[in-house]
């Protein structure tokens, strides 16, 4: 655990300690969706998400609310969105914007936000070279071409 990270995508220049999640990430570039649902067709990027989509089908709900709020009684599907969940009772968002002080209940959104303030656009088009601040605007524009 030296901190290095000799892996960097040519695409956005994001670099990662092991090539597995270089390729992982990749995909967020490219649209590539290698795993697929074997009940309704759709594909996905990461097997986890594929996993996760098959609870759809088998009504699988692992995750119960063990919040104290009596009008709660809800389930989830994935332990991060009973703790997403829980932020709702709780009104907890721990993450903040430190150039404008907004905070945020998932540090996925702080890091979106904060591309407002530095105008990051980390996701170009390889044959336009438009570029988006998020992935899923490249590959929805990548389909114009």
């Amino acid at each position: 655990h030296t901190g290095e990270r000799p892996s960097t995508c040519g695409e956005c220049g994001k670099s990662f300690s092991q090539n597995s999640h270089l390729v992982q990430h990749r995909r967020t570039h490219t649209g590539e969706k290698p795993y697929r649902c074997g009940h309704c067709g759709k594909s996905f990027s990461w097997s986890s998400n594929l996993i996760q989509h098959q609870r759809i089908h088998t009504g699988e709900r692992p995750y119960g609310c063990a919040d104290t709020c009596g009008e709660c009684g809800k389930s989830f599907s994935q332990n991060s969105h009973l703790v997403q969940h829980r932020r709702t009772h709780t009104g907890e968002k721990p993450y903040r914007c430190g150039h404008c002080g907004k905070s945020f209940s998932w540090s996925s959104n702080l890091i979106q936000h904060q591309r407002i303030h530095t105008g990051e656009r980390p996701y170009g088009c390889a044959e336009c070279g438009k570029s988006f601040t998020q992935s899923k605007n490249l590959i929805k524009h990548q389909r114009t071409h």
